[in-house]
């Protein structure tokens, strides 16, 4: 009985133990591990189906809102490019400016002409001149663009000069040569303009060439004349035939093409001038992952930021000029295939100096100070062919300092050979730093220096003077100083036997073309014809047909653009989808650069088969 009573006990203390663990409020006390995990992973799944759905959403709606201010802003630049062509296609200067010579009323007419820098924005350029600094006068580069490179923004060559205290002038030209218009023709006109800036001052102007404007200034330097005041040559080739392998493929075109007779050519189908833009769509082809990937992806993937950057530029790199062919055809003869400025073998005129029998222009001749500038990253004027003719010219430096001259060359390790032009940095630290030395040279003993640039210095007045610098310009002097080099340290190696047979072949060809070919071009050439191959050239036409003018489909653009401006909706950095777009965008330029590399490789080896190594 006793047995069975505890038994029992026992029994109903372990059913009481169960009931409380089976209670509601003990059910309620203890969370049921698994459901709950199991509605967490299902509530996380759905938050992050809904966050990539969110995010696919909102790269879609970016997507879209781009690609119509993309279009708008092709636009736009079809817009500007015919209002500036509607307009006369003036100089694209950031500065006010009055003309003092026009160079077609020259006797020997030529497309140039002389401005004077007046105003930047509200300030007359009077509130920064200074008397007794030299006068700046800026060549631009005339190969296929029309002039404003140096000075189509505040922060670039004119403007630096300007600011620094230095009268400023500009050589400009129209996008029309003059009827037989020639090289010597060209030269003139600058000689006179030079002369015109002395007599105004009383003291020889700082010549500022950039590329063209470069080697035109050599010319000018080399001539019987000479020039007094120092001369600035700014990614200028002057050795045409130098130049790394795999790394400047130009060079080698008037071999691969044989020679100039394509450039008469198209000189002859265009009734007498060359159309620039030819020479523009040989400069884009250098760089096909730029020229069709990159800088439109750029634009695309930064639109919000970078229109204003783009149509800045375009409006000049969209601006195409005519080269009448006498000049033309003398450029690439005597400098780009030839070479023959390096080797003293070009006459522009019948020289009036009866002790100079046969006037050349030679590069021995000049004796003022030379600061040449350029960049290890310029592919089109690499530092071998803006210095290899020193030592062409020179054999030791004990020759340079015999002859009494200073040399001066600075380079940039990275910047690109439009950069050299129109960076603001470069503007702002290399050109700054030129031109506030630009006394020192003179001063200089005989020979070659590199010019060492340090951190700008800040607090310090510009120029020396009580002035002060432009608003927008720091107010800052640079730290500079000169490094004696030696002419032997410039050997630049390159297959001069090669280039040579290059010339002769040229020879050979332009003389057959000019026989055979070239009447009969010229015969049938017509104001019509060369009319439709300038509106017909695909540098232009990528542009204008974007132009509701041209393209009436084009108008929506313009509402749908106002619209995605006034609704924007941007994707944020980090969207999954918009670093998948950014991958690919690297993805395509990397193969582009890619093909690039191998295309200039096959280019080096067939111009090695076909006129031999060095």
């Amino acid at each position: 009985m006793t047995m069975t009573t505890k038994h029992l006990g026992a029994k109903h203390a372990k059913a009481g133990m169960m009931a409380d663990q089976l209670s509601p409020v003990a059910a309620m006390q203890t969370p049921p591990v698994a459901p709950i995990m199991l509605t967490e992973q299902k509530e996380k799944a759905a938050v992050s189906t809904a966050g990539a759905w969110n995010d696919a959403w909102r790269y879609y709606v970016d997507s879209v809102q781009r690609s119509v201010l993309l279009l708008d802003v092709f636009r736009e630049r079809g817009d500007n490019m015919l209002a500036h062509e509607r307009a006369g296609q003036p100089p694209l200067l950031d500065f006010e400016h009055e003309l003092v010579l026009d160079a077609r009323q020259f006797d020997r007419p030529a497309n140039y002409a002389l401005l004077r820098i007046t105003r930047c924005g509200p300030t007359h350029a009077s509130n920064f001149e200074r008397q007794d600094l030299r006068p700046v006068i800026v060549i631009d580069p005339r190969a296929g663009h029309g002039p404003g490179i140096g000075g189509f923004k505040h922060d670039s060559e004119v403007g630096v000069a300007l600011h620094e205290g230095h009268p400023t002038y500009f050589a400009m030209f129209y996008p029309e040569p003059c009827p037989g218009q020639t090289l010597a023709d060209v030269i003139h006109a600058l000689r006179m303009f030079v002369e015109e800036i002395a007599r105004r001052h009383g003291v020889a102007p700082v010549v500022y060439g950039n590329c063209q404007g470069g080697w035109a200034a050599a010319l000018l330097a080399a001539e019987c004349e000479g020039l007094d005041g120092p001369a600035v040559l700014n990614g200028s080739p002057l050795s045409y035939w130098a130049g790394a392998e795999d790394v400047n493929p130009m060079r080698l075109a008037g071999g691969l093409l044989g020679g100039e007779w394509l450039t008469h050519l198209m000189a002859d189908l265009g009734g007498g001038r060359l159309d620039g833009a030819w020479l523009v769509q040989n400069f884009e082809g250098l760089n096909p992952a730029n020229t069709w990937w990159q800088k439109n992806y750029n634009l695309y993937a930064h639109v919000d930021t970078e229109s204003e950057r783009f149509l800045e530029f375009e409006r000049w790199w969209s601006s195409y000029f005519f080269l009448s062919r006498e000049e033309i055809l003398a450029t690439v003869e005597n400098l780009f295939i030839g070479n023959r400025l390096e080797q003293g073998q070009v006459q522009l005129d019948p020289c009036s100096i009866a002790s100079q029998p046969d006037c050349v222009v030679d590069l021995k001749r000049i004796r003022n100070p030379l600061v040449i500038f350029a960049s290890s990253g310029d592919n089109i004027t690499p530092p071998h062919q803006a210095l290899a003719w020193l030592p062409a010219i020179y054999p030791t430096t004990e020759a340079l300092k015999a002859a009494g001259q200073r040399i001066v060359y600075l380079l940039n390790p990275h910047v690109g050979h439009l950069g050299i032009f129109v960076s603001a940095s470069v503007a702002q630290h290399e050109h700054r730093a030129i031109l506030e030395n630009i006394e020192r040279f003179k001063d200089l003993d005989p020979g070659l220096y590199e010019m060492k640039i340090g951190e700008p210095v800040e607090g310090q007045s510009v120029g020396g003077s009580g002035k002060r610098s432009g608003p927008d310009t720091p107010p800052a002097q640079h730290k500079v100083w000169f490094e004696e080099r030696g002419i032997e340290d410039l050997q630049y190696n390159y297959p001069r036997q090669a280039f040579e047979k290059v010339a002769a072949v040229s020879e050979w060809n332009e003389l057959a073309y000019t026989t055979w070919v070239s009447p009969w071009i010229k015969w049938s050439a017509n104001p019509v014809s060369a009319f439709m191959q300038k509106w017909g050239h695909p540098m232009r036409l990528q542009r204008y047909v974007f132009s509701p003018q041209i393209t009436p489909a084009m108008a929506w653009v313009t509402f749908a653009a106002a619209w995605a401006r006034e609704n924007r909706l941007p994707a944020s950095e980090n969207n999954p989808w918009r670093r998948r777009e950014e991958a690919t965008g690297k993805s395509i330029a990397g193969s582009l650069e890619q093909w690039r590399v191998q295309r200039d490789a096959a280019e080096e080896h067939l111009f090695t088969m076909l006129y031999g190594a060095s």
